[in-house]
């Protein structure tokens, strides 16, 4: 794979500046290092893969800034060997760091392109999750319970199944909210089965869909 010297120099840059927005921990600024950002994106974008931006991808969606893709790893706070759900696999980034950290990472993904793409570049650097062509609102129940559930994709409502597939003690990190209105949340399930709810601010992310699969 094309990752050179300048790549890496760029990505060390980049990472520095993320550390003195948000005070991230070291380990998922290095699982981030580890994962060349310009492999997700398309040609037209790669002199820019290293800004801390949003960058449009396949199917209309997009390639979460890295900034994002930081703080939804720390809230989810995923340990090596946690068994994790991602909604919504998109170019395989997020999907890519949480591997990196040493999880095991079940994906779904809706968009026949972008799950495509996604396994692809995901084995060629050596990555191994488990993806699934699917609705995501469904979740993936014959692998559940969940240590921890993150969707990278803005909901109108939080999915049902999706706290049912949480274990005990587990994390759900999930934008809700109409699309120009989300708020990013983190739902932690409680013995009782109820959630303790969590607001980190207002966000911005491509809607979460809904029926079937395209």
């Amino acid at each position: 794979m094309n990752d050179t010297f300048k790549h890496k120099a760029l990505r060390r840059n980049l990472l520095e500046a993320l550390q003195s927005k948000g005070n991230f921990e070291a380990r998922i600024l290095e699982a981030m290092m580890l994962v060349p950002r310009h492999l997700f994106l398309d040609s037209s974008f790669l002199q820019f893969a290293y800004q801390d931006k949003a960058f449009p991808i396949k199917s209309g969606q997009t390639i979460s800034q890295p900034y994002t893709v930081a703080l939804q790893t720390q809230l989810l706070n995923p340990q090596k060997r946690d068994k994790i759900l991602e909604i919504g696999t998109g170019s395989g980034y997020q999907t890519a760091v949480l591997s990196a950290l040493g999880t095991r990472v079940y994906s779904v993904e809706r968009q026949k392109e972008l799950f495509l793409g996604a396994e692809k570049i995901l084995s060629e650097l050596g990555f191994t999750p488990t993806l699934f062509f699917g609705d995501g609102y469904k979740g993936l129940p014959v692998y559940a319970p969940y240590d921890g559930i993150l969707v990278t994709c803005g909901a109108p409502f939080l999915p049902e199944k999706l706290v049912e597939q949480l274990k005990v003690g587990g994390k759900l990190v999930i934008p809700v909210g109409e699309s120009n209105a989300q708020t990013m949340f983190r739902f932690t399930k409680r013995a009782d089965g109820t959630l303790e709810k969590e607001n980190f601010g207002a966000c911005a992310f491509v809607p979460m869909l809904e029926k079937g699969v395209r």
